[in-house]
C-alpha cells in the first residue's frame, strides 16, 4: 500500500496541472478541424493519428483520434472516445472517458465518469465520480469526492476522501477511504485490506456556568469603568455643551427621538449614494467619521439627560453624568431591555445634536440677534417739566 506522503504528492501534481490547464488551454487549441462558424463552440480532434502533445479548449471537447502523446483538455464537457498512448490532464464540468489511456489520467470536475480503460493510475477530485463496470485502472486510484461508486477494476490500492462509497467492482490492492459514513462494499470486491479514517472532530469544550457568570461579572464591571470615564470627562470638559444638548429632550423629547430615528434610516443611506459616485467619496468618508463620532457621544448626551431627570437639575453636571451612565449601563445588561434602550438612546443623542446644531448654525444666529435688537426698546423722551425749564 501506498503511504499517505505519496497521497499529498499526486493530490498537490494534480492541483498544480489542473491549473496549468485552465492557464495554458484557453490560449492554446490545436485542432485541424477547427469550427467553421462562431455558433459552432466545440472543439473535435480528427480521426487521424496526432504526434506529440495536444491541448484542447471549449464548450464541448471530443478528443475521437489516436494522440500519441499527452492531452491536456478544459472545456465545459470534455470526452475522451479515442485513444490516448500518453496522460490526460483535463478540466471541465463533466468529463467522461470512454476511449484507452496508456499513461495516467488527472482530473478534476463536477461530474466524472470513467467507461474505457486506464492502463496507470488515475487522480480524480468531482463531486460525483463513477467508474463503470467496463472502466478500469491498471494502478493505483487517488480522489477526493462526494459521492464515488466503483464498479470496475482498480488494478491496485484505492485512496479516496469521499462522501458515500459504493464499491461493486475489483480493487485488486487495499482500500483507504476518510468519510464520516461507512462505505457499500460488496463481499469480495476487496483483496486486500479495507481501513476507514474518520474525520477527527474538534473537541467540545464544556464552560462551567460560574465561568460564564465571572466573565458577564468582568464585562459588567468593564463597561463601568470606560463609561463612567467617559461621562466623568464630558461633565468636567464640557458641562455647558451637555447642558444645552440635553435642553433639547427636557421640553420635546419625542422631537428630539423622531429627528434621531429619521437621521439613523437616511444618513446612511446618503453617506452610501455618496461613496458610489466616486466625486463625492471624500466628503462620504468625512462625513461617516463624523457621524461615527456623534453616534458614540449618544451615551455622555443621554446619561446627562437621565440624571437631570432624577436630580431636576438640582446637582453639578458631573455628577448628574455618572448617575445616569449607571443607570444607563444596569439597563444595557438586562436581556431584550438592552436592544430597546440602545436604540432609545442613539435616536435621543442623534436627534439632541442635531436640534442643537441646527440652533447653532451661523445665519440662525445672526438672524436671532437681528431679531432680538429689533425688539430692543430704544431711549425713552424725559417729559418731566425740569427738562423744559
Amino acid at each position: 500500500m501506498r503511504n499517505s506522503s505519496r497521497t499529498v504528492r499526486r493530490i498537490a501534481l494534480a492541483l498544480t496541472l489542473g491549473v496549468l490547464v485552465i492557464g495554458t488551454g484557453a490560449g492554446a487549441v490545436s485542432s485541424p478541424r477547427a469550427p467553421a462558424t462562431a455558433a459552432d463552440a466545440g472543439v473535435r480532434a480528427a480521426a487521424g493519428d496526432q504526434d506529440g502533445p495536444q491541448f484542447y479548449s471549449g464548450v464541448t471537447v471530443d478528443v475521437s483520434g489516436v494522440v500519441n502523446g499527452d492531452v491536456y483538455a478544459a472545456g465545459q464537457s470534455v470526452t475522451i472516445s479515442g485513444d490516448v498512448t500518453g496522460d490526460v490532464i483535463a478540466a471541465a464540468q463533466t468529463i467522461t472517458i470512454t476511449g484507452t489511456v496508456d499513461g495516467n489520467v488527472r482530473l478534476s470536475g463536477q461530474a466524472v465518469t470513467i467507461s474505457g480503460e486506464v492502463s496507470r493510475s488515475g487522480t480524480i477530485f468531482a463531486a460525483d465520480v463513477t467508474v463503470t463496470e467496463t472502466g478500469s485502472f491498471g494502478d493505483d486510484l487517488v480522489g477526493a469526492a462526494g459521492d464515488m461508486r466503483v464498479a470496475g477494476t482498480v488494478g491496485r490500492d484505492l485512496m479516496l476522501s469521499v462522501g458515500t462509497l459504493t464499491v461493486d467492482g475489483a480493487v485488486g490492492g487495499s482500500l483507504t477511504y476518510q468519510s464520516d459514513r461507512e462505505a457499500r462494499i460488496a463481499e469480495g470486491a476487496v483483496a486486500g485490506t479495507v481501513q476507514r479514517i474518520a474525520p477527527t472532530e474538534s473537541p467540545r469544550v464544556e464552560i462551567s456556568p460560574w465561568a460564564v457568570v465571572f466573565g458577564w461579572f468582568l464585562g459588567l464591571l468593564y463597561a463601568l469603568v470606560a463609561f463612567s470615564l467617559v461621562t466623568l470627562v464630558a461633565g468636567l470638559a464640557f458641562p455647558r455643551w451637555l447642558d444645552r444638548v440635553t435642553g433639547h429632550l427636557l421640553p420635546s423629547p419625542w422631537k428630539a427621538l423622531l429627528v434621531g430615528f429619521v437621521a439613523a434610516i437616511t444618513v446612511p443611506i446618503v453617506l452610501l449614494f455618496l461613496l458610489v459616485t466616486v466625486v463625492g467619496a471624500p466628503l462620504a468618508l468625512i462625513g461617516a467619521v463624523v457621524w461615527l463620532a456623534m453616534t458614540l457621544a449618544a451615551f455622555p448626551y443621554v446619561a446627562h439627560y437621565v440624571g437631570r431627570l432624577v436630580f431636576r437639575d438640582r446637582r453639578r453636571p458631573v455628577v448628574e453624568s455618572l448617575l445616569g451612565g449607571l443607570i444607563l449601563i444596569a439597563a444595557l445588561q438586562v436581556p431584550w431591555l438592552n436592544i430597546v434602550v440602545w436604540l432609545a438612546m442613539v435616536c435621543f443623542g442623534l436627534g439632541a445634536q442635531l436640534l442643537e446644531i441646527r440652533r447653532q448654525r451661523p445665519w440662525a444666529a445672526s438672524r436671532d440677534s437681528a431679531q432680538e435688537r429689533s425688539e430692543r426698546p430704544g431711549p425713552t423722551e424725559d417729559t418731566s417739566p425740569a427738562s423744559h425749564s
